[in-house]
C-alpha cells in the first residue's frame, strides 16, 4: 500500500481576531439569496467527487479537525478517559501502518466536553497538546442568569480548558437586538483571556438565514475566534446551506480586517461521506488554510467510528464491524 499524503497538521501563525467596534449598517446590509445558496450547495455532492487513495486522505485529515465530544447528562470520568484516549489514538495502529501513516502522530483536534469534566480531560491528555474545549454559558439553551454565564467561562478557563464554546441568547437575535448579542459575545471574550472562543449560534433556532448571517457577522465583530453552527442538541443542526451562508460571511470579515476566523459544524454529521462535503466546501469558498484545525472544526462523536471503517475499508477492500473501532 502506497504512501497516503495529506496536508501537515500546522499553525499558520495568523493574528487573532480583536474584532471591530459595534457598527449596525455591518449588518442591515447584509442579505442572502436563498435560491442560490440551495442550488450552490446541492451541488456539492455530484459535482466533486474524491475517490480511492486520496478519499483516504482526506478523511485522515478530517480526523486531525474533530473536536472529539460527550455531552451527555450520564458522562462520568471513565468515560472522558477513554474518550481522550481516542483522541489520543483516533485510528488502529495496523490501519495507520498500512497507510503509511503509522508514525505521523495523528490526533483529532480536541475534546470537547462540559465543565466539571474539564480537570479529567485535561489530564488524561496531558503531553498530548491535544486542547480541551468546555462547552459553557448555559449550554445549550444559553438561559441561565448571565452573571453566571461569565463566571462558568471563567471556571473552565481556571479548570485548564484552552477553548471555550459558548451559546448566545438567540431573543437577541429573533428580536433584531443587535447591540445587546455584540455586548454578550464580546463580554465572553474579555472572560476568555487567552482561551479560544467558539460562538455558538444555535442556526436551527434563527429562523432564516439572513439571520444566519448576520449573527456570523457580529460574532466575529464581538471578537470570536470561531463561529459555530449549532449545539446538537437542536432540532436542526448543521446544513451545508447554512454552512455556505456562515463561511460567506468569514470570506467577507476576512476581506474587510484581514483576520481569519474559523468554522466549526457541529450536530448531525455521522457519515465520512457527509464530512467530505464539508471539506469540499471550505477547500472552494476559502482555501487550504481552512482545511487545517487551527482554523476548521468538526463537531461530532460517532463520525470518527465510520471514517475509521471507511479507512479499514480502503486497505482490505471489506468492510469491518462498528465493534473493531471501539471508542474505549
Amino acid at each position: 500500500m502506497a504512501t497516503v499524503s495529506i496536508l501537515d497538521r500546522t499553525d499558520h501563525g495568523h493574528a487573532r481576531n480583536p474584532g471591530l467596534p459595534f457598527g449596525i449598517d455591518a449588518v442591515e446590509d447584509i442579505h442572502v439569496n436563498l435560491s442560490a445558496v440551495e442550488r450552490r450547495a446541492s451541488s456539492l455532492g455530484g459535482r466533486r467527487t474524491v475517490k480511492k487513495q486520496h478519499q483516504a486522505a482526506w478523511l485522515l485529515k478530517a480526523i486531525s479537525c474533530i473536536d472529539l465530544t460527550t455531552l451527555s447528562g450520564d458522562d462520568t470520568a471513565g468515560r472522558v478517559k477513554r474518550l481522550c484516549a481516542k483522541a489520543r489514538q483516533p485510528v488502529r495502529q495496523d490501519i495507520l501502518n498500512t497507510l503509511g501513516m503509522g508514525d505521523r502522530n495523528l490526533t483529532t483536534g480536541a475534546v470537547c466536553v462540559y465543565h466539571t469534566m474539564v480537570e479529567t480531560a485535561v489530564e488524561a491528555l496531558d503531553g498530548s497538546n491535544i486542547p480541551v474545549a468546555a462547552v459553557s454559558t448555559g449550554f445549550p439553551a444559553g438561559l441561565s442568569p448571565f452573571e453566571l454565564r461569565v463566571k462558568e467561562i471563567e471556571a473552565s478557563v481556571a479548570a485548564g480548558a484552552s477553548e471555550i464554546d459558548i451559546v448566545i441568547t438567540r431573543g437577541h437575535v429573533l428580536t433584531g437586538n443587535w447591540k445587546a448579542l455584540y455586548d454578550e459575545i464580546k463580554t465572553f471574550r474579555e472572560a476568555c483571556g487567552d482561551a479560544h472562543l467558539k460562538t455558538i449560534l444555535g442556526t436551527g433556532e434563527l429562523v432564516t438565514l439572513r439571520n444566519v448571517a448576520k449573527t456570523s457577522m457580529i460574532a466575529m465583530m464581538a471578537g470570536a475566534d470561531f463561529i459555530k453552527t449549532s449545539t446538537g442538541k437542536e432540532s436542526v443542526n448543521a446544513t451545508l446551506p447554512v454552512s455556505l451562508v456562515m463561511i460567506r460571511a468569514i470570506r467577507a470579515y476576512e476581506e474587510m480586517t484581514g483576520f481569519k476566523i474559523g468554522y466549526k459544524p457541529a450536530g448531525g454529521i455521522s457519515a465520512a461521506k457527509d464530512i467530505l462535503s464539508y471539506q469540499t466546501l471550505m477547500k472552494e469558498e476559502l482555501g487550504n488554510d481552512w482545511l487545517q484545525p487551527d482554523l476548521f472544526r468538526i463537531g461530532a462523536s460517532s463520525l470518527l467510528g465510520d471514517i475509521e471503517r471507511q479507512l479499514e475499508h480502503f486497505v482490505t477492500g471489506r468492510y469491518s464491524a462498528d465493534f473493531r473501532h471501539p471508542m474505549s
